[in-house]
């Protein structure tokens, strides 16, 4: 890793930043935090590019807000969004809007550092990516029920509410669940919702 890979961190809350603030510098890496997204953009100085960590939810500016101001700034930096838990829905409209990934609170420190290491690292970024297509090609193994619920998880509905909609039960959601996850060899949701983002990704941009 190199020392002047500087990793941005913004999170309104002081103790998440200090936290992944130790974490971080644990693997080698220099750290800048920032309050907020205001903060970052009076600071941030473009040869100083590494990787993001962007909190979704703040006062002020939101994430996603900045996300999307950022290109207009000229400012081009690989963003990871972080989300609270249930926050599904929102870290997929980051993805689709060019976060290159999202961590879910509260952090597995190893996930969060290998998905620092991906945003920062080219030959880490190509296995990802490559990783990641093999997981678009497992969606064709699911059946059509594991796809409806695959869909619907990355809607951000939780299994009771899934098997309401189905008209199945909780159970056979947990079942169908577990099923995809295996199928896909996802690890966690986060998983799941970036094989789907990438999926949409690339039919959209399949040529008819």
């Amino acid at each position: 890793m190199n020392k002047k890979t500087i990793i941005h961190i913004i999170d309104d809350d002081e103790a998440v930043r200090e936290s992944l603030k130790l974490v971080i510098r644990s693997a080698d890496y220099e750290v800048v935090t920032y309050h907020s997204a205001e903060i970052f953009l009076k600071k941030f100085k473009p040869e100083s590019a590494g990787c993001l960590l962007l909190d979704i939810r703040m006062p002020g500016m939101s994430g996603l807000e900045l996300q999307a101001l950022l290109p207009t700034l000229h400012i081009y930096i690989p963003v990871i969004v972080m989300t609270g838990y249930g926050d599904v829905p929102t870290a997929v409209r980051a993805m689709k809007a060019g976060a290159m990934d999202f961590i879910e609170k509260p952090y597995n420190h190893d996930q969060l550092l290998n998905r620092i290491d991906a945003c920062v690292n080219d030959a880490k970024s190509r296995e990802t990516l490559a990783q990641q297509l093999k997981g678009i090609n497992r969606v064709e193994l699911l059946t059509p029920r594991e796809r409806e619920v695959m869909t619907l998880l990355v809607d951000g509905k939780i299994n009771k509410v899934i098997a309401a909609e189905l008209g199945i039960s909780t159970r056979t959601v947990e079942a169908h669940r577990a099923n995809l996850m295996e199928k896909l060899q996802a690890k966690s949701l986060s998983d799941i919702v970036r094989i789907s983002v990438l999926r949409n990704k690339q039919l959209i941009s399949a040529p008819y």
